[in-house]
């Protein structure tokens, strides 16, 4: 067997020799990692092995990671789910109400390869598949946990697909969830008084899982089924890409949200709708957060809409042009989409009131709430436009955004890149000087922008305790 089949991949120089995850904001439930009690933490930090409690140079490369209110988890490579942060719904999945501040591994699903995994607002669900799969048959099993998922354990949860059906994506809101199947089939489960669910109604209290069967394209057509490629799920909405590059979305629109310029049942969207506004535009990625979305075109172009009054929109501070004033309130919103960043968008991320994008040259941006600096460098309260995020290096392969954290995985797929982790890894208050300016000399930009932003950091807070960890590993 060639080393392309080996590796999967055509091109065994993009393959991933090591990972690192890096998590920084608002830490109160430990959700970031850090050893630290400070609230908050500014500063992107790498999750080094130790504190997974494997040895240095074990698992050093990640599958996923993910962000819930107040709760992280990520893949490592051997298929291991860990989880850490706050627990009050059993979120964590280890059996208590309990949290805890470092990642732990979830025992429960030692049996499989976990695949993927997303986090809500009190609950978490993975895509997984056994361990014993000699590969001959294409599985992706659904496990869910936390609040209204009837375990604080994982449970295997086929909901209203057959036995054994592939599922392929699936995404936690605030009370509800979304599954989606290999085939593009939806369904949805949890609470729905706000129309999330997609059923054509409201309902009261706890929802069962039933699969989605009616795409309203336009007001004055009947409802059709529509195969469905990607699904997002906000706080109380809903919003997925069809397999032709269309985006539908449903749920609670106050705020706009949903991208329609009038909604049918008040505030509420009952029935998944297409945006018409994004006709002719091929959507490959839409994400949902609190109040508002995005979604990504196929050429690289970011769109946003819905709620903008912590900068989540990226579109400024009480902007007449593209802003409302509802009920005389402070409250600004945009209810059709419109073009944020025109090109070269790679990733996008949606947390409660902040937005983060990686672009095409490697760098990460971000805006919107920024109290804990969760969406910025500056030591603001609103990033109201795309602000840089320069404390990471590698190749950025997954965003994440929460409550008030955000976590970043990047991969060194090239040998330049390794040698911009060791060196990271490496690097003091002392020699950052050095470093930043051998990596200037070899165009690693990525490396030189953290070791500026790491001097100027440390020189400005005087290296107290917290920042001499920093000196030590960042």
């Amino acid at each position: 067997m060639d080393i392309d089949k080996i590796l999967g991949t055509t091109k065994p120089e993009s393959f991933p020799r090591k990972s690192a995850i890096y998590v920084w904001g608002y830490n109160q439930s430990g959700q970031t990692g850090r050893k630290g009690k400070e609230d908050q933490l500014r500063i992107p930090k790498q999750l080094h092995p130790e504190l997974f409690g494997c040895p240095a140079g074990f698992n050093a490369r990640w599958l996923d990671v993910a962000c819930g209110r107040e709760h992280t988890a990520a893949i490592a490579s051997d298929g291991s789910l860990f989880t850490w942060g706050a627990n009050d719904y059993g979120q964590l999945g280890d059996g208590t109400e309990e949290r805890r501040k470092h990642p732990k591994k979830v025992k429960q699903l030692g049996s499989e390869f976990v695949k993927s995994v997303s986090c809500g607002a009190h609950c978490s669900a993975c895509i997984a598949e056994p361990r014993d799969n000699d590969g001959t048959v294409s599985t992706g099993r659904l496990w869910v946990w936390g609040q209204n998922q009837g375990s604080n354990f994982p449970r295997l949860f086929w909901g209203a697909f057959e036995p054994n059906t592939v599922v392929h994506q699936v995404s936690c809101g605030a009370a509800h969830v979304v599954a989606l199947s290999e085939a593009g089939l939806l369904q949805a489960w949890g609470y729905n008084e706000c129309g999330q669910l997609g059923r054509g109604v409201t309902c009261e209290g706890l929802q069962g899982a039933r699969i989605l069967s009616s795409y309203a394209k336009f007001l004055d057509e009947a409802p059709e089924l529509v195969k469905i490629t990607k699904v997002s799920c906000g706080e109380y909405h809903t919003a997925a890409i069809s397999d032709k590059g269309e985006v539908y979305t449903w749920g609670l629109g106050n705020m706009g949200q949903l991208g329609h310029s009038s909604l049918q049942y008040g505030d509420k969207e009952l029935l998944p709708r297409r945006v018409v506004s994004l006709d002719g535009i091929v959507i490959k990625d839409v994400a949902c957060g609190g109040v508002h979305t995005c979604a990504l075109s196929k050429e690289g172009a970011l769109y946003a809409w819905g709620g903008g009054q912590s900068g989540q929109l990226g579109l400024g501070p009480q902007t007449g042009l593209f802003s409302c004033v509802a009920n005389d309130s402070q409250t600004f919103f945009r209810n059709i989409p419109i073009l944020i960043v025109p090109k070269d968008v790679q990733l996008v991320a949606c947390g409660h009131s902040h937005t983060l994008i990686s672009t095409k040259e490697g760098r990460i941006h971000g805006w919107g709430y920024n109290n804990y600096g969760q969406a910025a460098n500056e030591k603001c309260t609103y990033a109201w436009y795309p602000s840089p995020v320069d404390w990471c290096v590698g190749e950025i392969r997954k965003l994440a955004a929460g409550g008030g954290h955000s976590a970043v995985l990047t991969d060194a797929c090239s040998l330049k890149e390794l040698c911009e982790f060791v060196l990271a890894d490496c690097m003091t208050l002392s020699n950052a000087a050095k470093v930043e300016d051998v990596a200037s000399r070899t165009g690693s930009d990525a490396l030189a922008r953290l070791c500026g932003r790491l001097r100027e950091y440390l020189l400005i807070n005087g290296g107290d305790d917290e920042e001499n960890e920093m000196d030590s590993k960042i």
